[in-house]
């Protein structure tokens, strides 16, 4: 189990490649994330892990400021005098004896890493028909037809007497987590905290993504 990051999708750009190829790439910028706790198999957690903050909660009047985090997580933060953040993630880790409260990590924890995966929550759609979420051809489209975007028959007769379930029905569609593999990290930007990965990143702009050294790809 490796670090992982909370960041944002800043949007997309494309470079070119030394053989003048267009490849289009993501851009993740990751505000330092602060370590507010500490888990480990000693204490009552019972395992190794990293509880992280990201983005900062500021406002003009430090009294607005306040009213931002609901007082149970004002409680948290305090206690490990940290100041509140927007966001909370628990990153699972081999060992976390190398890090302490407060610390704060940025991107250049990425350096040397060539491969990362990237979690987020794709952009929703809301309720869709069988034609968009499914690809199906859909009938014929003169108009007298009366079968245009339909699914179709679904039941039999009776036997079995019912519909299968499990098969393809109009429904709600994307608002998922979604996790891409092995995206090849372009380049790392430390003074602005930004990665540039190869490849699209689920999710919207300035939507959050989960950035972690890949799993199945070294």
């Amino acid at each position: 189990m490796t670090l992982n990051l909370l960041g944002k999708k800043r949007g997309m750009i494309q470079i070119f490649d030394k053989d003048g190829n267009s490849v289009p790439c993501t851009v993740i910028q990751i505000e330092p994330n602060v370590v507010v706790q500490i888990k480990s198999t000693d204490s009552k957690d019972g395992y190794n892990a990293l509880q992280l903050g990201y983005e900062k909660v500021v406002a003009k009047d430090p009294r607005r400021q306040e009213k931002r985090t609901s007082k149970p997580l004002r409680g948290h933060y305090g206690k490990n005098g940290v100041q509140p953040r927007r966001h909370l993630h628990e990153s699972r880790m081999d060992s976390t004896s190398d890090y302490e409260v407060g610390q704060e990590i940025g991107v250049n924890a990425f350096s040397g890493i060539e491969f990362v995966d990237a979690i987020a929550v794709s952009k929703g759609k809301g309720y869709q028909g069988v034609m968009k979420k499914y690809n199906f051809k859909g009938g014929p489209a003169a108009h007298g037809s009366g079968f245009h975007r339909h699914a179709g028959s679904t039941g039999m007769r009776s036997t079995p007497g019912r519909c299968f379930a499990n098969s393809p029905r109009p429904s709600h569609m994307g608002f998922e987590q979604v996790t891409i593999q092995n995206l090849k990290v372009v380049s790392i930007d430390e003074d602005d905290q930004l990665i540039v990965v190869k490849g699209a990143v689920p999710g919207p702009t300035n939507g959050l993504v989960k950035i972690a050294p890949a799993m199945k790809k070294k």
